[in-house]
């Protein structure tokens, strides 16, 4: 990487000026060094997310999200090498030093990490008749709702392409033939699109035994009803490192109490917090599933969701893990996240044209 030095931070740097370098050079690392550029550790979008997950402020110092221990290359190493580590280890970037352990550069496989998330399927949720939007529903089927100058699900599917995915798997059912007419085979986009036709309702995991063959990598399950920024192949890349069977993206959500919550012990009241803030992480509607998460869904054809997908994982003791989103989200399911999402579009996704 010729512009590596931007990635460069002091110790003393806070989370949210990881955060800022991150999107900055778009190299998906930051190196810590003392001033004598000799490297201490690295920091990662899933190092932050990690953070995130543990309640820790955006003003704690780097430190406390740091990994002290990254992989490193000598500068003179053998390049070969490197890359076949960096692929087994799906690491996407590996700082260089020199001797004195001082940071000389950094060593990006940007370009290889495309090249395998490519292969990986993503199927998209279009099939539910999006009662809470009616009337706008009655005729055209949510997913292909207007937000902005464009449909909902394109809007999903081209930032999927973006991202470097080209096969795709559309469930439909409710008005199913106007979400085949409006995004044919994927030809004009150049992906490849094909459709799992619901002839009753199977929920956002049934409709995964519709599949042609079983995916022989991790693939995506996604709402067609939501409209987010985030970087997939940063969701895949933290799902792979975490070794999980599925991945949940996460939404933090905080709920105030309008008055006044007293702690009482007994007849004794022990102490009052005026109007305390709850925080919880919300399901997002994304998800990454290795090919065994399958196994859990019913083969019978019944209707099955996600959340179920998931705690019959977890009662299997297999790992999930949670991906805290900090990008935009936005969860069309009623009129008034409609217009707010229209309100909001253009700054968040530009326009299409």
């Amino acid at each position: 990487m010729k512009d590596w030095e931007k990635t460069l931070l002091s110790p003393t740097a806070e989370v949210r000026d990881a955060m800022r370098r991150l999107e900055e050079t778009a190299a998906q690392i930051c190196l810590v060094a003392d001033d004598d550029r000799r490297l201490l550790g690295t920091v990662t979008d899933g190092d932050i997310r990690r953070g995130i997950l543990r309640s820790l402020p955006l003003d704690a110092p780097i430190t406390e999200v740091m990994n002290y221990n990254p992989h490193v290359a000598p500068i003179d190493g053998d390049p070969a090498l490197l890359v076949a580590i960096m692929r087994r280890d799906q690491l996407r970037a590996v700082p260089l030093v020199d001797h004195a352990y001082r940071a000389v550069g950094l060593e990006i496989l940007g370009h290889i990490l495309k090249i395998e998330t490519a292969e990986n399927w993503v199927v998209l949720m279009a099939g539910g008749e999006g009662r809470r939007l009616l009337p706008l529903t009655k005729d055209v089927p949510k997913p292909l709702l207007k937000v902005g100058d464009r449909p909902i699900l394109e809007t999903i599917l081209d930032r999927f392409i973006e991202c470097g995915f080209q096969r795709f798997f559309i469930s439909v059912n409710y008005l199913a033939e106007q979400v085949e007419a409006y995004f044919g085979d994927g030809s004009e986009r150049g992906v490849q699109i094909s459709y799992l036709r619901e002839d009753r309702k199977l929920g956002t995991a049934g409709a995964l035994h519709l599949l042609p063959e079983r995916p022989q990598q991790p693939f995506f399950v996604m709402n067609g009803d939501i409209l987010t920024n985030i970087d997939f192949a940063q969701v895949l890349e933290f799902h792979l490192q975490h070794r999980a069977a599925a991945t949940m993206c996460v939404r933090e959500h905080l709920t105030q109490v309008p008055y006044g919550v007293v702690d009482v012990e007994s007849y004794r009241l022990l102490g009052i917090v005026e109007k305390p803030v709850t925080r919880h992480f919300v399901n997002a509607g994304i998800y990454v599933l290795d090919p065994e998460a399958l196994d859990v869904i019913p083969p019978d054809g019944q209707s099955h969701d996600m959340p179920q997908v998931f705690q019959s994982l977890l009662d299997r003791k297999s790992l999930c893990s949670a991906f805290p989103l900090r990008e935009y989200w936005a969860d069309i399911g009623h009129i008034r996240e409609f217009r707010r999402a229209n309100d909001e579009f253009l700054s968040v996704f530009g326009s299409g044209d």
